[in-house]
């Protein structure tokens, strides 16, 4: 199917933290460009931006970018007007954009307070920012879809990720009020909660031994590809998905639907031991 004739076709979209190629936000805004919609880029990462909304312009798609802080209220009321003048309208929101770091978010108390708001302030109050800023937009042109993009680690606790879980907690909850404040309007709200995923990021960053126990957590037995969380958004961003809306979909190969006990019991079993 051509993009002309997608699924999204006529609608336009914003996607924050679309700048690193092999990412969830670049990968986001291909699947979306790829079902006919309009995409807009966003990143604070100027260079690796314009790369990438280059490569999509490249295959035909209907692109342009847009170089944004989102913690910034000031900057996402010019994205917002910039989305407007080039395409005409929005229709659909990704907040994928997030702060986070495997050396500096650990423990509760070795957290850096300076860290934590940082966080806070890209995580929460950026995607905030761009609902509160989007959606008269998506009033006026009779509805949209926003869809949050949430963390599998927000659903138990960790040694690691303490910030940047505390702050798609509050996404989750914000997705919830805005989609009740809205509903009437027209303005479907949901989050999307991933899992482990093999971004380029955490190929370059994650080490082997810590790789393999996300993986032996998975159902699936494997890591998703970013574009399979982008598939996830393209549902929730579309007219099939139009009675959906104060949702948290879990998108993390089952990690979240088992007792953490299973895997060794499942290894006991392998083993000829049957639990009693």
């Amino acid at each position: 199917m051509s993009a002309q004739h997608g699924e999204l076709a006529g609608k336009v979209a914003i996607v924050t933290g679309a700048g690193l190629p092999g990412n969830i936000g670049s990968e986001t805004a291909e699947v979306l460009a790829r079902e006919g919609a309009s995409v807009v880029l966003t990143d604070v990462a100027g260079d690796a931006l314009v790369e990438t909304t280059r490569a999509l312009a490249d295959k035909g798609y209907r692109v342009a970018s847009c170089v944004t802080d989102i913690s910034s209220e000031d900057a996402v009321k010019a994205l917002i007007a910039f989305t407007v003048e080039t395409f005409g309208r929005l229709d659909v929101i990704d907040n994928n954009a997030a702060r986070t770091s495997a050396d500096q978010d650990l423990l509760v108390c070795d957290m850096d307070v300076d860290w934590w708001d940082k966080t806070f302030a890209v995580n929460t109050r950026g995607t905030m920012l761009m609902c509160k800023h989007a959606i008269p937009v998506m009033i006026h042109g009779g509805g949209g879809s926003i869809i949050n993009i949430s963390s599998g680690t927000v659903v138990g606790g960790n040694f690691f990720s303490t910030a940047y879980a505390s702050s798609k907690g509050a996404v989750e909850t914000l997705t919830r009020y805005i989609a009740t404040q809205y509903g009437p309007q027209k303005i479907r709200c949901n989050a999307v909660s991933p899992g482990p995923v093999l971004t380029s990021s955490l190929k370059q960053g994650l080490p082997d031994d810590l790789r393999e126990i996300f993986r032996r957590h998975t159902l699936t037995g494997d890591y998703a590809k970013p574009s399979e969380i982008g598939e996830v958004v393209s549902f929730l961003a579309s007219d099939r998905a139009s009675f959906v809306t104060g949702q948290v979909l879990q998108v993390d190969g089952g990690i979240a639907a088992h007792l953490s006990t299973s895997v060794e019991i499942a290894e006991l079993m392998a083993g000829g031991v049957v639990p009693q």
